[in-house]
């Protein structure tokens, strides 16, 4: 199964590499190299969320996701995101965007300004609208008191505040005036509207999901479809995915692109501090390290390692309201990426060792149970 999920990626990611020698020689190897690290090393937290949304999605459409959604990540978020923000913000259309990129400019002329000063100078409506949306999705993990709760005080407590109407969409609302009360003044105006802009995306691709979405499972199309819920071996305890196809799972997917999208801000935005050459770019962050986070992706969802991993889940969570955090305190002060994706890696790290312990009392308690009714 390794290599069936995997081989494309690699394959994908040798062409890649030959492309970027034959592009830049050495150096262009090199970079793209790095930046192919660094998306994977800081994407698990994303991999593992992704597969929370893959797992509830018919067969039909985990293909999709492996299709069509491989695209929009490779060339939406890292080709043309970067090109529509210089569109957006320094007034050039998509091909003079290109042009910047490719050709940059004098660095002793300050009146025109690099393609990468103008990425640099985009990150607080970046930061505002990808912290908002992952704030939101972390909020309404945490608040929910119908699942199974890692630790003892912390996530029932905030269960507990949970039981408020609105809650999520209260504190994430104070959240954003507290960042635009903190912002400069010149940028505070554009932080809130991509703020709510954030949440608005959220909300909407959230309530479309539960409008479609009728409870019925999906029927199986392939053998390649897991219910990772099932566990004859009474490892885990989280609750079955509901599968579902049609439009919920169409929504499903636009949330997972949009999920995709809110962790791939920093990366791309952060690359820009290796190499501002957007074929790199694209060559390191989305072909080599977006194939290997869907094909990660893949992997925890037909291995069943969020089954078996019953925190693992718990852990993505908070992966995400710490990522959500940096991207918002970022708009105040400079937090390096790999920041961010080191705190991922620690929950997630920490999550697994969690349910390692939790599956080993488990079965301690089975095996001493047992031995009692034998005697």
């Amino acid at each position: 199964m390794i290599v069936r999920t995997f081989a494309l990626s690699v394959l994908i990611t040798l062409a890649s590499l030959v492309v970027a020698f034959v592009y830049g020689g050495w150096s262009g190897l090199f970079i793209c190299t790095i930046l192919g690290i660094l998306e994977i090393s800081l994407s698990f937290d994303n991999a593992v969320m992704n597969a929370t949304v893959l797992e509830r999605m018919s067969a039909f459409w985990q293909r999709i996701f492996l299709t069509i959604g491989v695209l929009i990540a490779v060339f939406g978020m890292r080709v043309l995101f970067p090109l529509v923000i210089v569109w957006a913000t320094a007034g050039l259309n998509p091909a003079q965007a290109l042009d910047l990129a490719l050709n940059p400019p004098n660095p002793e002329t300050p009146d025109n300004p690099s393609y990468a000063t103008i990425m640099t100078e985009a990150h607080p409506q970046i930061a505002a609208l990808g912290g908002m949306f992952l704030l939101l999705i972390f909020l309404d993990y945490a608040f929910d008191g119908e699942r199974e709760f890692w630790g003892r005080f912390v996530e029932h407590g905030l269960a507990r505040f949970g039981r408020i109407k609105h809650a999520a969409v209260i504190v994430a609302l104070a959240v954003l005036l507290t960042a635009g009360a903190v912002t400069d003044a010149e940028e505070r105006g554009t932080v809130l509207v991509a703020g709510l802009v954030g949440m608005l995306a959220y909300l909407t691709i959230q309530g479309l999901t539960s409008l479609f979405d009728t409870g019925d499972p999906a029927p199986a199309e392939s053998a390649d479809q897991v219910d990772t819920a099932g566990n004859p071996s009474g490892k885990g305890t989280r609750r079955t995915p509901v599968v579902v196809a049609g439009k919920a799972a169409f929504m499903l997917f636009l949330y997972l692109e949009m999920l995709d999208a809110s962790f791939s801000f920093d990366g791309v935005v952060g690359a820009f501090a290796i190499t501002s050459d957007p074929i790199l770019i694209a060559l390191g962050l989305g072909f080599i390290g977006a194939m290997f986070v869907r094909s990660l992706t893949v992997y925890l969802v037909r291995a069943g390692t969020l089954n078996e991993y019953r925190y693992l889940e718990n852990g993505a969570h908070w992966a995400i309201g710490a990522l959500a955090t940096i991207l918002l305190i970022s708009l105040k002060t400079e937090v390096n990426e790999v920041i961010s994706g080191l705190v991922g890696i620690a929950f997630i790290g920490a999550a697994m060792v969690s349910s390692i312990r939790a599956n080993r009392a488990e079965q301690r308690a089975r095996h001493d149970a047992e031995h009692a009714d034998a005697t």
